[in-house]
C-alpha cells in the first residue's frame, strides 16, 4: 500500500522546483493532487516550469492531478483554491504550503507594494489556507499541514556587524516571513493536536538547485554539485505528512536531518546535520 493512496493532497506552487518535485512524489504515493501557482503554461513565466508540465508528469507516470491558476496574495484567491480542490476531490487530507516569493532588497530600497505582496505569499497565505481546510481536517480529526521554510529563517546572530557582508544580500524580509513561518508552525500545531492534525516544517539541509535559485544566483546551475537534490526535500514532507501525529506534529526541522532520523537515509549534511539550524528546529 501506498503512504499516501486515496488522500487529497494541495501543494502550492508546484510549477517548479520543489513544489513540483513534492507533487510528483505525493502523486507517486498515490495522492491525487491538486497542483497550484500562477503559471500555467510554458512562456507564461520567465522561469521554466509550469503547472501544466507538472500535471504532464505526473498523469505520464500514472497518478492523479489537476492544475489551478492562483494567486494565493488574495485571501478569496485562496478561498476558490479549497473550495475547486473539495469539489474535485472532496475535503483536504494534506496541505503543503510551499509557494514563495522573493525580492533580495534592502530594507531601505524595499517598494512598499512588493513588501506586502511578499508578507501576502509567504506567511499570509499559509495562515489563509490552513484556516480553510481545518474545518474538515478538525470535522474528520485528521490532517496533515507541512509548512516549507528555508535557512533564511536563521539570522545574522547577535552584532556588532562589522563585516559588511553581513546582511548584503538583501534577505531580511525573506528570513524574517520564513522566521516567522515556523514559529506559526508550532502554535498551530499546538492548537490543533488535540483534533488530530499534525503540523510540520522543514527546510531544506542544503539550497536546492531549481529555476529561482539559479536566477536569484544562490547556486551556479541546476546541476550545481554543491546543492541538493529536489528529492530529498520532496521525500522530507512526505514523511512529516504521513508520520503518526505524536512522532512528529510540532517539529521545524531539515530535509537530510529529519529523513536520517527516520531512516529513510544513511548519510546526511547541511543544516540540522553538520550546522545548527533556527531556534525554532532546537526546540
Amino acid at each position: 500500500m501506498r503512504k499516501l493512496d486515496g488522500k487529497v493532497v494541495v501543494v502550492t506552487g508546484a510549477s517548479r522546483g520543489i513544489g513540483a518535485e513534492i507533487a510528483r512524489l505525493f502523486a507517486a504515493e498515490g495522492g491525487r493532487v491538486i497542483c497550484a501557482a500562477r503559471t500555467l503554461r510554458e512562456g507564461d513565466h520567465q522561469l521554466a516550469g509550469s503547472l501544466e508540465t507538472t500535471v504532464a508528469s505526473i498523469r505520464a507516470a500514472g497518478g492523479e492531478a489537476q492544475a489551478f491558476t492562483v494567486n494565493i496574495a488574495e485571501p478569496a484567491e485562496c478561498e476558490r483554491l479549497i473550495g475547486s480542490a473539495r469539489d474535485t476531490y472532496g475535503p483536504v487530507d494534506v496541505l503543503v504550503n510551499n509557494a514563495a516569493l522573493t525580492y533580495y532588497l534592502p530594507v531601505k530600497d524595499y517598494p512598499l507594494n512588493r513588501w506586502m505582496r511578499s508578507w501576502a505569499v509567504n506567511f499570509h497565505a499559509p495562515f489563509v489556507l490552513s484556516q480553510l481546510v481545518l474545518v474538515d481536517m478538525i470535522a474528520r480529526r485528521s490532517g496533515a499541514i507541512v509548512n516549507i521554510s528555508s535557512g533564511a529563517a536563521i539570522g545574522p546572530g547577535r552584532g556588532p556587524y562589522r563585516d559588511p557582508s553581513v546582511g548584503a544580500r538583501g534577505g531580511t524580509c525573506y528570513g524574517a516571513e520564513k522566521a516567522a513561518l515556523e514559529r506559526f508552525t508550532q502554535g498551530l500545531a499546538a492548537e490543533v493536536y488535540q483534533h488530530g492534525i499534525s503540523v510540520t516544517c522543514v527546510s531544506p539541509s542544503q539550497i536546492v538547485p531549481s529555476p529561482g535559485t539559479v536566477y536569484h544566483r544562490l547556486v551556479k546551475s541546476l546541476d550545481d554539485p554543491r546543492g541538493e537534490p529536489p528529492l530529498l526535500m520532496a521525500r522530507a514532507a512526505l514523511l512529516l505528512a504521513t508520520q503518526p501525529l505524536e512522532k512528529i506534529s510540532g517539529r521545524v526541522t531539515y530535509s537530510q536531518q529529519i529523513l536520517k532520523e527516520f531512516g529513510w537515509i544513511t548519510e546526511a549534511r547541511g543544516r540540522g546535520v553538520e550546522t545548527r539550524g533556527s531556534g525554532y528546529s532546537e526546540t
